[in-house]
């Protein structure tokens, strides 16, 4: 079994934000990658079913089983791309989990999370990115979060799924007590459509501050 990791909305270089869960996997034997998703990783911008096909580029890579894994955002990109024949489990971590026919921005409410910059291009606003979604980052571990913060084309905000693949594949959802960006009991609506769920005392980046919660979660699901 190999673990794909899917990243969520503004950031780049997904293997850094993996990496500390990637880590303790590997001492376990178990082989992990992560996606670039060419809406905020490449120029010019993708889109959702962009983002969509270079996960399934990676899960075509090998013929090995794979558990796909999606946080925030790459809920969105798993639930479009995880019906694929090496996926045997999704795991959505503090992730949107959409029904056919919805978009990211079904899920809004509240003051608005991103700035837009008038290019079909937006970033999560600066002054956020800390209290909400970093509150339990080091200084050092935050300073090398916010280097890979990205724009990002903010056309998926707005893209409606047309692959469902919780329907056919088995879910887990990762609900993150702690999380300040999307709030528990948003999590858990979402979780509701879910095989199982799990619940974690956690902010919004577990695999960054917490790997060995998040890399046991996902260990007991590849045996």
């Amino acid at each position: 079994m190999r673990i794909v990791f899917v990243h969520g909305a503004f950031v780049r270089d997904g293997a850094w934000w993996w990496q500390p869960t990637a880590d303790l996997l590997a001492r376990r034997g178990l082989r992990s990658s992560a996606a670039v998703l060419p809406s905020c990783e490449t120029e010019p911008r993708g889109d959702l079913h962009d983002d969509a096909a270079a996960v399934r580029a990676l899960l075509d890579a090998s013929d090995e089983p794979a558990l796909l894994v999606g946080h925030s955002y790459g809920g969105m990109v798993i639930t479009q791309a995880g019906r694929h024949p090496a996926v045997r489990r999704l795991v959505y971590v503090t992730s949107f989990l959409p029904d056919a026919g919805e978009a990211l921005a079904d899920f809004g409410g509240g003051e608005p999370r991103h700035v837009s910059h008038g290019d079909g291009t937006a970033s999560v606003r600066e002054e956020l990115v800390r209290p909400l979604f970093a509150q339990d980052f080091d200084d050092a571990t935050y300073a090398a979060a916010a280097a890979r913060l990205a724009a990002q084309n903010e056309v998926v905000f707005g893209q409606r799924t047309s692959e469902v693949a919780w329907r056919e594949v088995p879910s887990t959802y990762v609900v993150c007590g702690d999380d300040l960006a999307t709030p528990p009991e948003k999590q858990r609506e979402h979780a509701g459509r879910a095989t199982d769920v799990v619940e974690l005392p956690v902010a919004h980046h577990p695999f960054v501050t917490r790997p060995e919660l998040v890399a046991e979660v996902l260990l007991q699901r590849t045996r």
